[in-house]
């Protein structure tokens, strides 16, 4: 669905967390590099990502994977999305518009894509949200996927649901779902997602996971490593699948990168992309197209120098 609503405030300044400022990561610092050899092997490789997404906005999942330079494909059966599975990149899962067999379908795909030991990106749209979507979402806990992508109350939703938060800090994360639009500020998400990334990490062939919380400033953690990344477009609350098409957009870099570059290069692109096409736009429906131009035409190293507090 669309990026939450707080990115309408995406002029406020970065502030402190964990009681320190953060500070822009020095311009040689590995992770842009990471970052700018992740866009650059995604147009080289023209990697497939394939999609078990909201069907209102599969058409933008689909476009944007195929602006950044990757390629798409759109599968609701499990026999059919493990099988291609096997032969693509990584899997992007979007919770947003149910249908009845999804129950049982995601769960056996969140099963075989565990045994298969493929990568595979969650956006748990609206999660806490209605008895079916709460029992999928409960049924990924033991068989995670390698990141997660929502906004700030998603992420604590989902946290909770999985019971990583002792009784005091569930307590503070305390919050209700909303739809697909976030109640809580990203800084409240902060220490669910951390917690998300860790358990996402220990399931992991390779030990690795990572989180983007989607917001005014975004955040992206590993569990160890938290950046805010600022930036991005109001306008993309106007349209609908900004948000979904983040989530495949991060499918595509994971077919390339690691967890965390992966969440930091798909989110940073479409932050400068976001940027790029407000300037040139004069509504949603104009924005919705230069959007897309602007994920192709921005390059990789607007998207490796962009702001990364740390």
């Amino acid at each position: 669905m669309s990026i939450d609503s707080s990115v309408a405030s995406s002029a406020a300044s970065a502030s402190a967390f964990d009681g320190a400022q953060p500070g822009n990561l020095p311009s040689d610092h590995p992770l842009r590099t990471r970052i700018a050899d992740a866009v650059r092997a995604v147009r080289d490789t023209t990697p497939l990502a394939q999609s078990f997404t909201n069907f209102v906005t599969i058409n933008l999942v689909a476009n944007a994977q195929l602006a950044v330079g990757g390629t798409a494909a759109m599968s609701f059966l499990p026999d059919d999305v493990l099988d291609i599975a096997a032969i693509c990149g990584a899997t992007y899962i979007n919770v947003g518009t149910l249908l009845p067999f999804y129950k049982d379908a995601l769960t056996d795909i969140a099963q075989g894509l565990h045994e298969q030991g493929k990568p595979w990106v969650l956006d748990p749209v609206a999660a806490g949200l209605g008895a079916t979507r709460t029992a999928i979402l409960e049924s990924f806990r033991d068989v995670p996927p390698t990141v997660v992508r929502g906004n700030a109350s998603e992420i604590i939703v989902l946290d909770r649901m999985w019971g990583l938060a002792d009784a005091d800090a569930a307590a503070d994360d305390a919050t209700r779902p909303a739809g697909v639009e976030s109640v809580d500020e990203v800084d409240s998400a902060i220490p669910a997602a951390r917690r998300l990334a860790r358990h996402l990490a220990a399931h992991s062939p390779n030990g690795q996971g990572a989180v983007a919380v989607s917001g005014a400033i975004d955040f992206v953690t590993d569990g160890t490593h938290d950046y805010r990344l600022p930036g991005g477009s109001a306008l993309m609350t106007k349209i609908t699948g900004a948000g979904c098409s983040l989530g495949g957009v991060v499918g595509t870099y994971l077919a390339v990168a690691d967890p965390l570059t992966a969440a930091m290069a798909a989110s940073l692109h479409f932050n400068r992309a976001g940027e790029i096409a407000e300037a040139a736009a004069h509504g949603p429906g104009s924005f919705q197209t230069e959007f897309l131009d602007a994920l192709w035409n921005v390059t990789a190293e607007q998207i490796a120098d962009s702001t990364i507090l740390q």
